[in-house]
């Protein structure tokens, strides 16, 4: 599994220059409005995604590296008194994924995810605002 970190910025380019510096590699995919990172040390999925006036955190989450994991992350969240929201077969950041989604105690957003393929040439729809609040 690897801690999923999703960020929205005002500049893709410098962010790019800055985050690829940082991680001492280029992104593994770049799109017009998103680009992604698979570091293995530490383990993370670092995203950026175009803020379109937003800027900040947008979500974090946990990838699962197979369906056990997920089955097992979306078990947790369900135990949870938190909003929840499941997903399954979801084109999103131009991924097929199952997913699901909780608002952790200080509103933030969480995704359990499985990618599935990286072969999307559409962004697919931001499935987190359906998210319900708290």
């Amino acid at each position: 599994m690897k801690l999923h970190i999703s960020l929205k910025v005002e500049d893709l380019d410098n962010s790019i220059r800055f985050y690829s510096t940082l991680f001492s590699k280029k992104p593994d995919i770049v799109r017009d409005d998103y680009a992604k990172w698979d570091v293995e040390d530490p383990p993370v999925n670092f995203v950026i995604e175009s803020g379109r006036g937003e800027t900040g955190l947008d979500h974090v989450g946990i990838q699962a590296d197979n369906p056990e994991q997920l089955d097992d992350l979306v078990h947790r969240i369900r135990k949870s008194d938190q909003p929840q929201l499941d997903l399954e077969s979801t084109t999103c950041c131009y991924a097929k994924s199952d997913k699901a989604w909780v608002r952790g105690t200080a509103g933030e957003r969480w995704e359990a995810f499985l990618t599935h393929s990286h072969d999307s040439e559409e962004y697919g729809q931001d499935s987190a605002h359906l998210l319900p609040a708290e």
